[in-house]
């Protein structure tokens, strides 16, 4: 799995021009699925994610997680994530798992992000989107569960 996390101070995602995922201060999570991730790939991840330390805290030292802020999670699927530019000129997804493989695991790490304590708003799983944010330090990260 792969997430690209976006520190948010306001962030929501529309479809179809109406909005269906809008979070307050928090993260924005574009999240890649890839053939081989398993329930172990998100797991890993969304711990990771609820208690990383990129909020500042009175001293203005990144010593806070999202838990401690009470921040939010807006999670948007991003096949995208696994395209390959490497050779000619039009990105190759066949790293990208098919949507009967990757909207179940999706699914179940934004459940699993709900369970350690996180209120996780959504996109739509394989719509076309619109997400807008607004980044906050600008603070962004790539993680990888391997």
């Amino acid at each position: 799995m792969r997430v690209v996390l976006q520190r948010s101070k306001e962030a929501h995602v529309k479809v179809d021009g109406e909005i269906v995922g809008q979070i307050k201060c928090g993260f924005v999570l574009l999240v890649g699925i890839t053939h081989d991730d398993t329930e172990e790939d998100a797991k890993y991840l969304a711990e990771k994610i609820v208690h990383l330390r990129v909020f500042e805290d009175e001293n203005r030292k990144l010593n806070k997680s999202l838990l401690d802020v009470g921040g939010q999670i807006l999670s948007v699927s991003q096949f995208t994530l696994y395209g390959d530019c490497r050779k000619g000129r039009r990105p190759n997804f066949m790293e990208a798992a098919k949507p009967d493989v990757a909207k179940p695991l999706y699914e179940r790490f934004n459940d699993m992000l709900k369970e350690l304590g996180v209120h996780v708003e959504t996109g739509v799983f394989g719509a076309m989107m619109e997400v807008q944010l607004t980044n906050d330090g600008p603070v962004t990260l790539i993680l990888e569960s391997r």
